[in-house]
């Protein structure tokens, strides 16, 4: 057997399915895991696994924003403790300021830059995992900016202003006023969210995940028996229909379920009377594609007292 329990259980949770469809797709795949999340998904037995749901990791996402300009920042520490712990909060909001400043979107570059007080940024991380006790690291970043018009911020479960476990930044490039642009920016902001776009638009999606939407609406399409242009046809009608529901433009706004973000946009840009695009989106959830390994503490601590 090439997996264990474990394996079986993560499967379980991944996936909804049961215990012994996990286990046959462990068994068929060899005990390789996203193998066997893609053979249930196939046989229909498992609801569509994002990322999201494998969130270990503890910390804080911090977001910034300088009018045209913002940055989200992802800083990542071992237990919801020490999220709490002021020290550590204060680290994630300088952090990310000066993130808002930088150049580029190089981790290694920001925790090289100056750090407000003294030193740089990876100085004061140091400082703080020798006083708090805990490892931390400076794990990801992304700006948006746009030549006119507003970038808007918003927090999701906010453990401090600016800071929390879901970070999003909304860039609008417009001549319209805030007034108009700072409400629309919020909305599209909750809805980004709620519902975890994977993109701008169908066109931004990653390819390799396209090419594995379609291999899965094959191996669907092949079991319905049909002739192979109305498979054909199935499989197009199904990628079309992942593209759309995890393209950010083609969503359905989560404020009514009816109406595409392009459209909710289009139309506010119409009561503006000003051309409002959708530039770009940044939304960081903490923790995000991070598996923390699950451990025993009991055996951990026979095996420190050598009774294993």
């Amino acid at each position: 057997m090439a997996y264990t329990a474990t394996d079986v259980k993560n499967l379980r949770e991944r996936t909804g399915a049961g215990m012994m469809d996990c286990k046959k797709a462990l068994d068929e795949t060899g005990g390789d895991m996203e193998a066997a999340v893609d053979l249930l998904r196939a046989k229909g037995l498992a609801a569509v696994a994002k990322k999201s749901s494998r969130t270990a990791a503890e910390g804080l996402v911090g977001v910034a924003v300088s009018g045209t300009k913002g940055v989200a920042v992802e800083v990542n520490s071992e237990t919801d403790f020490v999220a709490k712990n002021e020290q550590f909060q204060d680290f994630v909001r300088k952090t990310t300021e000066v993130a808002l400043g930088a150049a580029s979107d190089d981790v290694e570059a920001l925790k090289a830059a100056a750090y407000p007080g003294g030193g740089t940024v990876a100085d004061t991380l140091t400082n703080n995992v020798a006083t708090i006790g805990e490892n931390q690291q400076v794990r990801r970043m992304k700006t948006v900016a746009v030549a006119s018009g507003l970038v808007v911020p918003y927090m999701h479960n906010a453990a401090a202003p600016m800071l929390g476990k879901i970070g999003v930044l909304v860039a609008l490039e417009s001549d319209a006023g805030a007034d108009v642009l700072e409400p629309l920016g919020k909305q599209i902001a909750m809805h980004i969210a709620a519902a975890f776009p994977l993109a701008l638009d169908a066109e931004g999606l990653d390819a390799e995940m396209i090419a594995r939407e379609r291999k899965i609406a094959a191996e669907k399409a092949a079991e319905s028996g049909k002739p192979a242009e109305v498979q054909a046809k199935m499989v197009d009608g199904a990628v079309a229909k992942f593209a759309k529901d995890n393209a950010l433009l083609s969503q359905l706004f989560v404020m009514d379920n009816k109406t595409p973000v392009a459209q909710v946009v289009a139309q506010a840009a119409k009561e503006a009377g000003k051309a409002i695009v959708l530039k770009d989106y940044v939304r960081f959830q903490l923790g995000e594609g991070i598996e923390k390994a699950e451990t025993d503490f009991a055996a951990e601590v026979a095996a420190a007292a050598g009774l294993n």
